[in-house]
């Protein structure tokens, strides 16, 4: 049942009504600032950081992407993802090669190192992700999934 505009004053910043506490981007932020600092502070010991670890999940559930693909999956701006994956390049990672499709278009995989870095980095953040999600059943973090899913595609895209 969708929430009434009346009803959704006091969850708009706009609004009179408006509680922080009530507001999910309130919630939303929170929650990954939280888990922001305990990544990079666990992904620290495998010499890897946040940006690193999502190409390393991309790469390794896709087997390889392209630069643009990435940026998509990571939502982050192509320059910046282009920046991550050449120092992922100089760290020997991953490997890049020019597609066979189309010469523009970059494609990148992982290398043996990366595939290591990539069990690395879940062994050491294993325990915060069962943690985090203590308590919920597989239903609840399934509707999670499925409003920050309809939340996403309500937002503009660029």
């Amino acid at each position: 049942m969708a929430i009434s505009k009346k009803r959704r004053s006091r969850y708009n910043p706009a609004s009179e009504d408006f509680h922080k506490e009530e507001f999910p981007f309130y919630w939303l932020a929170r929650v990954y600032g939280r888990y922001s600092m305990a990544m990079e502070r666990l992904l620290k010991r495998v010499d890897l950081d946040i940006p690193r670890w999502r190409v390393l999940n991309i790469l390794y559930e896709n087997d390889n992407s392209s630069i643009s693909e990435i940026s998509e999956h990571a939502v982050a701006k192509l320059s910046t993802i282009t920046k991550i994956v050449y120092r992922m390049k100089d760290d020997g990672l991953v490997e890049t090669n020019q597609s066979v499709q189309d010469g523009r278009v970059t494609q990148v995989s992982l290398t043996q190192a990366g595939r290591e870095a990539f069990f690395a980095m879940h062994e050491v953040t294993e325990e915060l992700f069962h943690n985090s999600f203590q308590g919920m059943t597989e239903a609840q973090l399934r509707k999670l999934n499925q409003s920050l899913a309809t939340i996403f595609a309500n937002l503009p895209d660029r």
